[in-house]
């Protein structure tokens, strides 16, 4: 798994087959079947890498004031594991977490929420909701942090601007106020934190 992490990070997601990770082993492809039978396996096998990574990275943080605070944390957390891989947060879209400890990590994060007044659904359904956001933000930033080799101006402000041309003056003016990064990632965690605090507990 370390191998097919290197490989993430230098060839990306695309590049990353079976018979790749054999080939930087020194295996024929083969042999490395008789571990992983194909590259759904081998996303499974890695998102729990990284899930691992969270999971070690959270038990080191003490438990914050409230459910929110520790909800937050462990967005956090996701986000700057996911941003340690190239594609990181792509790897773990769809997969299924081979770990049973890794799964069972999330029993302390139900009861919390629970404690703190939310049904199991709900519980269940913040953590969803949460790692769906962080998922689909770091994608984004991953995305647009990647060379744009023969298109620099692909995300150029004022290309937009020119390309969208007369009117459309809120748009244009919300593109220059983007503000890629953790503050943007803060204040996006926080309109869906204020969401989940704003339904009605039993």
């Amino acid at each position: 798994m370390a191998a097919a992490l290197e490989l993430l990070n230098e060839e990306g997601m695309d590049a990353l087959t079976v018979r790749a990770l054999a080939s930087r082993l020194g295996v024929k492809a083969p042999a490395l079947y008789w571990h992983v039978r194909d590259k759904r396996e081998l996303l499974d096998e890695m998102s729990t890498v990284v899930m691992r990574r969270v999971t070690d990275a959270l038990s080191g943080i003490a438990p914050g004031a409230g459910w929110r605070d520790d909800v937050a944390a462990y967005a956090r957390v996701l986000r700057s594991e996911y941003l340690l891989y190239r594609d990181g947060a792509r790897i773990f879209s769809g997969t299924r977490i081979s770990d049973p400890e890794v799964v069972k990590a999330k029993e302390p994060w139900l009861a919390r929420l629970t404690a703190a007044g939310f049904t199991l659904a709900e519980a269940d359904d913040a953590l969803d909701l949460v790692t769906a956001f962080v998922i689909g933000f770091v994608i984004e930033e991953q995305e647009r942090g990647q060379p744009v080799g023969a298109d620099p101006d692909r995300y150029s402000l004022a290309g937009r601007d020119a390309w969208l041309g007369d009117g459309a003056e809120l748009v244009k003016a919300a593109g220059h106020l983007r503000d890629d990064g953790p503050p943007r990632f803060e204040r996006q965690l926080g309109v869906l934190l204020d969401g989940l605090a704003a339904r009605p507990r039993r």
